[in-house]
Formats: C-alpha cells, structure tokens, sequence
C-alpha cells in the first residue's frame, strides 16, 4: 500500500520518471464501514442458521463475498495479467476452495477480518505522513515583504529569492534566509526538532515554516519552496516512497516466495491427508503481509522521524546503507570545526595582562581584511580600541602600526625578530593554530593563538560513533601537528593529513573496495567527490550546495549528534525489518504446521493471519512514535543551538 506525500504549496510535485505513485485511500470511509457491516452482518445470518444450508447460504456468500470484497478480489484479478502471486490472489484462492466445499460461514468471516485489517493497516501507514502533512499549514500563502522601502502584503507564490521578507511575532517563517533586522526567538521545532526557542539576530539563519514568538524579524530570502528546508523534508518523503530500497525489495521477493512455499504445503497437505479444511487452513493461516507492508512502513516512518530529527535521507536506499554503516570519514573543517578562525588563546608576556595584549593587538588589525585579523577584533569586541594613525600590511608576515606615536606590531615569529623584538625560544608554548605574536614600543606583549574552533558536539558525537561499534576516520588538508591535535582531542581512530580532495576520494574508494560500508561526512566543494564516492554521502546543512546535492543525506543546520540520532533511526528500522522478517516466517510455519494437523481450523487460521499480519504493521509503526527527549538533552540541545544562533 503506497501514499503519495503532499507537495509543497504552489509547487508541483517531483515524480521519477516512468514512477508509478498510487494515490492514498483514505481508512474507514462510509463505504469501507459499509462493506465490513455488509460481510459481517451476512456472516451473522448464516451462523445463526437464519437462512439455513443449501443453496440460499451460497448464493447470499457468493453475493456479499462480491459485493463486499470487492477490494480484495480486485486486488487478486491484477496480480493476475502481472503474473505475481499475492496474498490477495492466495486468499482468493482460498476462498474459492472453501465455497466449493460449502464452508460459507469460513468464507464470509475471513473476508470480514480481511477487510477490518486492511482499513486498520490504512490508519497506521496514514500516522507515517500525518506529522509530515501537518507542515503544510505551517507555511503562509500571504507574505510581507520589504520593497521601495515600504511593508506590503503579497501573495507567497510573488516572493524572489534576494526579498526581504518581515515576519512579525506569531507568524510563521516562509522562506529559508538571513536575519538582516531585529530580534526574536523561534520555535525550529517541527524542523530542527529542537525543544527549545532559538535566538534570532542579525546574520542567523532562518527557516521556512518555523514560527517566530517575540520581535519582529527581517529576513532576507535565500531558498523558496521546494528548495527549502521544509520543501526538502516533503521531497525527502515522497522520493522514500518512490525509491525502492534493496532491503524493500528483498521484503517483496520473500513474500512472494513465502506465498509459493503456501501453496505448496497446502498442496502437500491435500496429498498426505486427504482433507480439504485442513488444506484450506495452510494456505488461510499464512500472513506475509507483516513483510510486505510493514517494510516499507518501517522505511517511510524512519525518513520522517530523521527529517523531525534534523536529517533529510534521500530515500531509502540512503537509510539502508546508513543503517549498515561501520566507518565513517569525517572531513575537519567546517565539519568538526566551525570552518572559521577564532581566538582560541590568549598568552600575555609576563607583566602584561590579557586586555592589555588584546587591545593592542586589535588597534593594529582594525584596517585589515585578513580572517585572522577579523578574529582577533572579533574577540577584542567591546574594548576602547580605535583606527591606528598608519598601517602598513606586509602579506605572509604580518601588520604594522602607530597608534599615538607609538608602533604596534603584530604578526609571526620571523616578522618580530626581523625587527629586533627579544622573543621566547621558540615551543615554549604548545600551538596547534595560527600564533600571532604582538608587540608595542619594542617589547612583546605576548601571542595570540588562533585557529578554527572544534564544535561544541563533535566530541560527544564521535564518542556516541564509537560506542555504536563504528570506526571514526578524520580525513583533512590541514597540516599534521593540526589534525593529530583534533584526533586526539576528539578521540577519532584514525587521522590522515594534508590530503587533496583526490586523496580523500582515493582513500574512501580504498575502504569501500575492502568491505566497508563508508558514510563520508563533509561540507565543501573538495567534498563531493569523496561524498559520491562513499557508501552514503552526509552533507552538512550549512555546507555548499555541491555537497549539499551530492550526498544521499543532509543535516539540517551543523549539530552532528543530528548524525548520531539519525544512524540510530536507521539502525532501528533495519532491526525492526528483520525481526518481521523472522516474526512472520516462524508464525507462518508455526501455523501452517497446526493447519496440515487439522488442530486450526479456516476461523482460527483467518484469525492468526490477521493478528501476525497487524502485529508486525505496528512493530514498524513504532519508528512513527517519537519519543520526547530528556529535559537535560532538550535543554543542552536548545541552549547549543540558540548560542550557535547568536
């Protein structure tokens, strides 16, 4: 039973090629309750005896059977020209053997069960698009957007990326940008899943479908619709459903394998034991509809619970082989580090102060444009600093200049002892970043230490990796003594520097070629070609759009224990797959042996069939349920998420 997912408002939807999509019937319409109390009110009558035996039972089953279950001998006639044997087919199969031996109460009760079961299936596989249905309310058809320096109301559809949009408190977000004014918090939590508001300000970023709770904000449009962060969870869902992945098509072929071993049995057991009730049961009492349906519930439910998550898995394939993940390569920068440099110490000369070597330092890269001198002003924010009266940049070697008549120097090791400045020997102070050591009136003031901030999470999220039995590997340009530091700081099993993005793609070609299954984790354009390359490729949400467009899976914003939650959904599903797997074979066996016995009767068997089929429909239902997270957790998260913002 397949759903076609919503599209996103004013947008048409994206179908593969060739891609059959079945509509979504929805469960317990006035004509499915019609026909389970049509079939269950005729197969009263014939229990009761009302209309007796003979004739007058058969022609009222054959009409209500008809009439009644319709679906299901609908279902059976296609599989037919198909050539594909179903359940459906089966059961009619064995319908029609128990009419011709005049078990007309079996008959009537069998398509009655079936039929309850089949609307109840509906409601569970509808729980698995509901939430992602509920988004489509979250999005505003009409906008407010600054143009000529006036506010004006327009429809969503008339919104261009570079529009600055206003969204005022207790109205959703409807495009994915930049906070270019105000302040507010949002609630990101049917996107990001975060518990907690996250603080907006000039320069964060924002996302369709959010909802903003105090201050009026600004925001500059970047994505619309489909390109969206919302309109990529919709998508996400709907290419899950079209794409098949190989674990789903496993699932079909066993079904059908388990519908010939059916008939089989039932063959058999009309051979050994002459008796056509028991054959009837064996072939009643199989259910592989526990794998048929349930596999791809499990799927669509773990695409939406990762996109709740804050991950968008392109399809199902992507989940499988991340559930089958155990190695995963871990570009640095901008994937464990921030991708930007910041002053991570501060080691004043003796007699000097922190502020003292701060202030001085920042006076003298204010003209700058150097990233290392954005970093050092950054961090000096707040301090009396002012524009030096000259400056002089010397590329490669560092700044100089003369504040109220006195000369500043900031810069590398060589560039201060070129210039006479007595400095300590060199390593007396462990550095793994960019020193830049300051100097004022021919004396050293002391170093600053900068160099590209490990996110707050990484180390936990390795952690969590390793725990989960899965081998971390840090692949990087950067220079040895920098990416050792990392490793050891992160606690990753193995560091590989100076590498090329062909070294990198060489290297996770190296591990896919040997058995592993990779998931290759990066954010920029020397990424991709080792994201292609990889089992599954994971892009950060705040990479490039090439990474972005080449991985199978994207995190929504930076925090990688979003990667942690996700392979643990992944992992779920696949439990939850093969434990239906072996559920139904063992009850089908189990079954079918009691029917060959003549110890289940067609009742009973209809009844097992349909409780195994419902058992395993809702143990993949299970990834439908999200559970709420800790309040530590939560908090943690929200508090990570909202200083990131800021």
């Amino acid at each position: 039973m397949s759903a076609r997912p919503p599209s996103v408002p004013g947008e048409a939807p994206v179908h593969g090629e060739g891609d059959p999509v079945e509509e979504h019937e929805p469960a317990f319409t006035r004509l499915a309750i019609g026909r389970i109390a049509l079939v269950a009110g005729a197969a009263a009558v014939v229990g009761l005896g009302v209309v007796g035996g003979g004739w007058v039972a058969a022609a009222l089953t054959v009409g209500v059977v008809a009439v009644g279950g319709f679906p299901i001998l609908e279902e059976a006639w296609e599989a037919v020209p198909a050539r594909r044997m179903t359940m459906e087919l089966s059961m009619t199969i064995a319908l029609l053997a128990a009419l011709a031996i005049g078990e007309f109460l079996t008959v009537l009760v069998i398509v009655a069960f079936v039929l309850f079961a089949e609307e109840l299936e509906k409601v569970t596989v509808s729980r698995g698009r509901r939430a992602i249905e509920e988004l489509l309310a979250f999005l505003p058809r009409r906008v407010f957007v600054r143009r000529d320096g006036e506010v004006r109301e327009v429809d969503a559809e008339e919104v261009r990326p570079g529009d600055v949009v206003v969204v005022k408190p207790g109205s959703r977000v409807p495009v994915d940008g930049t906070v270019v004014a105000g302040l507010s918090s949002v609630d990101q939590s049917a996107i990001t899943g975060e518990s907690l508001p996250v603080e907006k300000v000039p320069g964060a970023g924002a996302y369709a479908g959010t909802m903003n709770q105090a201050g009026s904000l600004e925001i500059r449009t970047e994505r619309l619709g489909r390109d969206t962060t919302f309109g990529q969870i919709l998508v996400a869902v709907e290419r899950a459903e079209r794409t098949r992945a190989p674990i789903q098509k496993t699932a079909d072929r066993l079904a059908g394998y388990l519908v010939y071993f059916t008939l089989a049995m039932a063959a058999i057991t009309a051979v050994v034991t002459g008796d056509a009730r028991a054959t009837i049961s064996v072939v009643i009492a199989a259910g592989a509809c526990g794998i048929a349906a349930g596999t791809p519930l499990a799927i669509l439910g773990a695409v939406g619970r990762s996109a709740r998550e804050g991950a968008i898995l392109k399809g199902g394939i992507a989940l499988e082989v991340l559930g089958r993940a155990d190695t995963v390569v871990l570009d640095k920068t901008g994937t464990l580090t921030f991708g930007r440099p910041e002053v991570v110490a501060l080691r004043p000369a003796a007699g000097m102060g922190e502020g003292e070597l701060l202030e001085a330092a920042a006076m003298a890269e204010r003209p700058s444009e150097h990233p290392v001198a954005r970093a050092i002003l950054a961090r000096a924010a707040g301090l009396p600093t002012r524009d030096p009266d000259r400056f002089e940049s010397l590329p490669g070697m560092g700044v100089r200049a003369t504040v109220d008549g006195t000369e500043i120097l900031a810069g590398s090791r060589a560039f201060l002892a070129e210039r006479g400045i007595p400095l300590p020997p060199p390593g007396a102070t462990p550095s793994t970043g960019t020193e830049v050591l300051v100097a004022r009136a021919g004396r050293l003031l002391g170093t600053i230490e900068v160099a590209d901030a490990l996110r707050p999470e990484a180390a936990e999220a390795v952690s969590a990796l390793r725990a989960m039995g899965i081998r971390t590997l840090l692949l990087t340009g950067d220079v040895k003594v920098v990416a050792e530091e990392v490793g050891v700081r992160l606690g990753v099993d193995e560091v590989e520097a100076g590498m090329l993005p062909q070294d990198k793609l060489e290297r996770v070609r190296a591990l896919v070629k040997a058995g592993r299954t990779v998931a290759m984790v990066g954010d920029g354009v020397n990424d991709a070609p080792a994201l292609v390359e990889a089992s599954v490729g994971i892009a950060m949400g705040t990479g490039t759009d090439v990474a972005r467009e080449c991985a199978g899976a994207v995190l929504i914003g930076d925090d990688l224990m979003r990667l942690v939650e996700t392979i643990r959904i992944a992992r779920r599903c696949r439990r939850i797959i093969y434990a239906n797997f072996a559920g139904t074979i063992g009850v089908d066996a189990l079954a079918m042996a009691l029917a060959a016995m003549g110890l289940l009767t067609p009742i009973f068997a209809a009844v097992v069939h349909v409780s195994s089929e419902l058992a395993f429909i809702l143990n993949s239902a299970r990834l439908l349920v999200r559970p709420r997270p800790a309040g530590e957790e939560s908090a943690r998260t929200g508090a990570a998420s909202g200083a990131r913002a800021a």
